[in-house]
């Protein structure tokens, strides 16, 4: 079966996850369906575009067409499956290019991209819609701002996160007024526009979605409990974390979390798999659901939350994958 499709993995990118995005690279590798795909990872650093070859080394990938050159011949992609983490490939740049060069790619389109990966615009957006979110203020590099009145409409505690970065990496959280001059200094490292929100008690649970035109899939929640102040860097990627999945809810919970993550998939017409976390308050009246955040590239390492989740449904992840490239198909 040698008129396999070509599969371009394409991660690395320019944020702090890029070594991250290189992880899940090689986790979506070894999912992939050798029978029916033959696999390439290209690294993406700046203007710097490789291929990496059977034998390991690199060969430069031309931008002009997203192809290379192989001791067998040039190769052609058919498909780029896109696990950039941060820009430019979860903010709707390389879906930009790949769309002017007519390559199907795995993610959503270059609005949804770029809309999901400000968390501010998202936010409003989706608020719009009748999605729960915490209450949020915009901050741009050198704006001015009053901290006593900024504290006292969303609260203490509160985060301090960049608007626009892929990543957990400038995430602080705030719990007293000398506290948010460092916080927002730490976060325009990482974006030129901070977000500053309003803290949310409750349960941290994450839960990833896909759907093609044959199916609708939402898998097991997976619950965050970490001893950190929150899911931070630490916690996600230094083990610093305990992950249960399923996450501990109520069957009712469990349900309207699932109909909340599917019904956000089809307001933002998504494509391949998301994942969007979320915080349960709970009062006297229940429990609510509340939206925190949408991950378009989702890490895809074995012990990330999209393979756990896979696994936990019964699924196998390769298969998981091709649903996604043969539905563009």
């Amino acid at each position: 079966m040698e008129n396999k499709r070509i599969i371009a993995i394409v991660a690395g990118g320019d944020s702090s996850e890029h070594d991250v995005s290189l992880r899940s690279a090689e986790g979506i590798y070894s999912f992939m369906n050798k029978d029916k795909y033959n696999c390439y990872i290209v690294e993406i650093k700046g203007m710097s575009w490789q291929a990496r070859l059977a034998d390991g080394t690199k060969t430069p990938v031309d931008r002009n067409d997203f192809s290379w050159q192989t001791p067998a011949g040039r190769i052609h992609p058919d498909y780029a499956y896109i696990t950039i983490h941060g820009t430019p490939g979860e903010n709707g740049i390389i879906q930009g290019y790949f769309d002017l060069i007519h390559l199907p790619y795995s993610t959503s389109d270059v609005l949804v991209e770029s809309m999901t990966f400000d968390k501010y615009v998202l936010n409003n957006y989706l608020r719009a819609q009748g999605v729960s979110v915490a209450d949020s203020v915009l901050l741009r590099r050198g704006d001015d701002y009053d901290a006593q009145a900024l504290l006292r409409q969303l609260g203490l505690p509160c985060f301090v996160k960049p608007a626009a970065d892929g990543s957990s990496f400038g995430v602080s959280k705030v719990k007293a007024l000398s506290d948010l001059k460092p916080a927002l200094e730490l976060a325009f490292k990482e974006s030129n526009e901070v977000m500053i929100e309003s803290f949310l008690q409750g349960t941290e649970i994450s839960q990833g979605v896909y759907k093609t035109r044959k199916t609708s899939v939402v898998l097991p929640a997976t619950e965050v409990v970490t001893s950190n102040e929150f899911f931070d860097y630490n916690a996600k990627y230094n083990g610093q974390v305990q992950e249960i999945t399923p996450a501990r809810l109520s069957p009712a919970t469990s349900e309207a979390v699932a109909r909340e993550t599917s019904r956000i998939y089809d307001i933002l017409h998504a494509n391949g798999i998301i994942r969007v976390d979320y915080i349960i308050s709970h009062d006297a009246a229940g429990d609510h659901i509340n939206m925190l955040e949408i991950n378009t590239t989702p890490g895809m390492t074995t012990t990330s939350f999209i393979p756990q989740q896979v696994r936990a449904a019964g699924l196998d992840m390769g298969d998981v994958l091709s649903q996604i490239i043969e539905n563009q198909f």
